[in-house]
C-alpha cells in the first residue's frame, strides 16, 4: 500500500464513520452515534499522523495524545472536547460503565455533540 492509498484509507474510513454516527443518530441509537463520532475523529488523526510523520499512529485511542503525535496545536476548547469525546470510545467498550454513558447520550446531548464533531472533522480535514 502507498503512501497516498495509507492516507486516502483513514480519510475514506473516516467520512464513512461519520455517516454512520449520523445514520444512528436518525435511528435514535445516540450512544452509537457518539461512539461513531469518536472513531471518526480518530481515525482523520490517524491519518495525519501518517501524512506528517510517514510513521503509524500509536495504537491508542485518546484524541489529544493522537493530536499531539500528529503535531497538532490545540484551542483550549478543542483540548476540552477532545477528552470528553475520547470518554465515549471507552464506555462504549465496558459493560460496567455503559449504563451511565447510555444515560447522558440523550437527544439532546447528542444533537449539541454531532454539530460540534461536524466543525471539528472540517477542521481535521482541512490539516491535511
Amino acid at each position: 500500500m502507498t503512501k497516498k492509498d495509507l492516507i486516502s484509507y483513514w480519510l475514506t474510513t473516516a467520512d464513512e464513520d461519520f455517516e454512520t454516527a449520523e445514520e444512528l443518530f436518525k435511528l435514535k441509537k445516540y450512544h452509537h452515534s457518539l461512539f461513531f463520532c469518536h472513531t471518526a475523529l480518530e481515525r482523520l488523526l490517524k491519518g495525519l499522523i501518517f501524512k506528517k510523520t510517514h510513521s503509524h499512529a500509536l495504537p491508542i485511542h485518546n484524541l489529544v495524545k493522537l493530536s499531539q503525535q500528529a503535531q497538532l496545536k490545540l484551542t483550549p476548547q478543542i483540548q476540552l472536547d477532545f477528552d470528553e469525546i475520547t470518554t465515549w470510545n471507552i464506555r462504549a467498550r465496558y459493560d460496567n460503565i455503559k449504563r451511565e454513558f447510555y444515560k447522558k447520550a440523550t437527544k439532546e446531548f447528542t444533537l449539541i455533540w454531532l454539530e460540534k464533531i461536524k466543525e471539528l472533522f472540517l477542521w481535521l480535514k482541512n490539516q491535511y
